[in-house]
């Protein structure tokens, strides 16, 4: 196969990072988005601009056939993914009193539900080739839970599940699947917080700094190295040891 990554929710943040890494790595990259066009361009010409071939593609991950038309899109212009990282999720603090089913539902349809759709989508050719590369991107609140995040870390403990069982499912056709879990990362998503929060949350980290989206992106280029072909069904968390 060749060296095709698809990254969902690429646009920015650490999706921005891991399809700049990659594109370092010499892959096509597709950069799928929803919202920001304007972001998926500017990925677009950077990655160019290093001499990578790239391409954006609008979907909602949560919508089956947006996504199959989004990985058939990626398979006409590159040839059939090898690598797919699914990054794209959406976050938000709420009491658990306070959460609504439109709420429950949107997250599990994007963190969750996208995940699946795109695995669903890529695998035929994958296993067809007896070999592809799939990663996810979870978080430590999957892991060990977040006051008042508790749709969030649900669904982000459900992509932990959804990956150790693929990799079981999956080894004997040569696909491997890891999760990477981020820790505090400083992207928008940490916008909304006050800088006294931030300050605390660094203190909180033994390695006494918000993360970087490119902690992320170097976790996921290494999962996707042919040096790492005997690992498969792992966890790597990236947090500076905020939880150990």
């Amino acid at each position: 196969m060749n060296k095709v990554a698809l990254i969902t929710g690429s646009s920015r943040g650490i999706g921005r990072a891991i399809a700049l890494r990659l594109g370092k790595e010499g892959y096509d990259i597709c950069i799928n988005f929803i919202e920001r066009e304007d972001k998926a361009l500017e990925v677009k010409a950077m990655l160019e601009a290093m001499g990578c071939r790239a391409m954006i593609y609008r979907a909602d991950v949560a919508n089956r056939s947006e996504v199959e038309a989004m990985v058939a899109a990626v398979k006409s212009r590159f040839g059939a993914v090898s690598l797919l990282v699914s990054n794209a999720g959406i976050a938000g603090q709420c009491l658990i009193q306070d959460v609504s089913d439109e709420m429950w539902d949107r997250f599990f349809d994007v963190n969750v539900r996208g995940a699946f759709n795109c695995t669903q989508a890529v695998l035929p050719d994958m296993i067809s080739a007896k070999q592809g590369n799939i990663i996810t991107i979870s978080s430590i609140w999957g892991l060990r839970g977040a006051s008042c995040e508790v749709v969030y870390s649900a669904t982000k403990a459900a992509l932990i599940g959804l990956s150790k069982s693929l990799a079981m499912e999956l080894a004997p056709s040569g696909i491997r699947v890891n999760c990477i879990a981020p820790g505090v990362i400083d992207t928008d998503m940490l916008d909304s917080l006050p800088d006294d929060i931030m300050d605390s949350l660094a203190d909180m980290t033994p390695m006494g700094r918000i993360g970087r989206p490119e902690d992320i992106a170097g976790a996921v280029a290494f999962f996707a190295k042919e040096e790492a072909s005997f690992i498969t069904g792992q966890v790597l968390t990236a947090d500076g040891g905020f939880i150990l």
